[in-house]
């Protein structure tokens, strides 16, 4: 199912909008890292940067083929071997992955979609106990130059409301990643205790 309003630019536009390294750097993606999923891999923005940084292997979905190949064509490139890409729409078929088996999940730019919780429950039922979702979202107190409309773009303290239900602690207050962005980090709570 397609994300609403997300409809991609020019591959360079939309690269430009992002300091990556600083957006994984205070997401905290690095070598500690074993398995990672990212659910909307795009152009491989942060698919190939990622994949670098952690010590396994990496799984990208996207529901657009010419993303995938797109992707596919850079990891070539750049002979990157750990990243699994996979066309699949993840609300409808989930990952496919098995329960608690990884160590962080990627929920960058997609959670305007209608059921933004439904992304969260996947992510919660593939993460180990004490996982991280890493989220950053287009921020809605800046003018930005893309985006989906402010009026469906989720705010810090509104994914805080759904952490609640779906079982996460937060890891890592929200904080504004310059330009255009803000991120958190959020963990699988084990048993109540974190």
């Amino acid at each position: 199912m397609k994300v609403r309003d997300s409809g991609m630019p020019a591959e360079d536009m939309w690269a430009s909008f992002f300091n990556v390294e600083l957006i994984l750097s205070e997401l905290q993606i690095n070598s500690d890292i074993n398995d990672l999923v990212e659910i909307g891999c795009g152009y491989g923005t942060f698919t190939i940067p990622a994949a670098i940084k952690i010590s396994g292997n990496l799984y990208a979905f996207d529901i657009e083929e010419q993303m995938l190949d797109i992707v596919t064509q850079k990891l070539r490139n750049e002979s990157i071997h750990n990243v699994i890409l996979e066309y699949r729409d993840v609300l409808i078929q989930t990952t496919g992955l098995a329960d608690n088996t990884v160590d962080y999940v990627m929920l960058f730019n997609i959670l305007h979609h209608d059921s933004p919780t439904d992304f969260m429950n996947e992510a919660f039922r593939i993460l180990k106990p004490n996982g991280k979702v890493g989220i950053i979202h287009w921020r809605s107190d800046v003018e930005t130059p893309r985006g989906p409309h402010l009026t469906i773009r989720p705010k810090p303290d509104q994914i805080l409301l759904w952490i609640d239900k779906q079982r996460f602690y937060i890891h890592k207050k929200p904080v504004v990643i310059e330009p255009y962005h803000f991120g958190l980090i959020l963990a699988k709570q084990t048993n109540g205790i974190h």
